[in-house]
């Protein structure tokens, strides 16, 4: 699907919700979108590979890492997973790893920051629930616009 989110804004005000300007993209494709899922973790990312692991089915995996900068949530091998399992894109408020390899990798990855260091694996955290960051509440179902100049959700599907 192409789109901008800019023209999303213009022709759906007040229907879309824009996330602050805090995050930057790493993924190979520029742009995403898709259905939500969820994922509210913190300095742990094995709940992370559990979703990724499964049927993305063209949906964006919007993870809540409490914006900690201390480690990565993401890295190459959970982005190559993503991607092999139909993920359209990954939105971390948090880190990612490896962010040259993902740089290749078909799948559009947001992130507020790059962290060498990996996670705890305890999978503790909570999957499919709302979750707020950036002025916007996420959740399950609801749409997610990625592009250069930003991330809007919406309640549904956009045109």
């Amino acid at each position: 699907m192409e789109f901008l989110t800019t023209d999303l804004c213009d022709a759906h005000e007040g229907k879309v919700r824009v996330v602050a300007p805090m995050f930057r993209s790493y993924g190979g494709r520029q742009a995403c979108c898709g259905p939500i899922a969820t994922l509210k973790l913190y300095e742990d990312n094995g709940l992370v590979r559990k979703a990724l692991e499964s049927r993305g089915e063209g949906r964006v995996l919007v993870i809540d890492g409490g914006g900690s900068l201390r480690c990565a949530l993401v890295g190459d091998q959970l982005a190559a997973l993503g991607v092999k399992n139909g993920w359209n894109g990954i939105v971390v408020y948090g880190c990612i790893r490896d962010s040259r390899a993902i740089a290749g990798m078909d799948i559009g990855v947001f992130a507020l920051a790059t962290h060498p260091q990996k996670t705890v694996k305890k999978n503790e955290g909570d999957s499919e629930i709302a979750v707020t960051f950036g002025g916007v509440t996420f959740a399950p179902g609801e749409w997610l616009y990625a592009d250069e100049d930003g991330i809007v959700v919406t309640s549904s599907p956009l045109a």
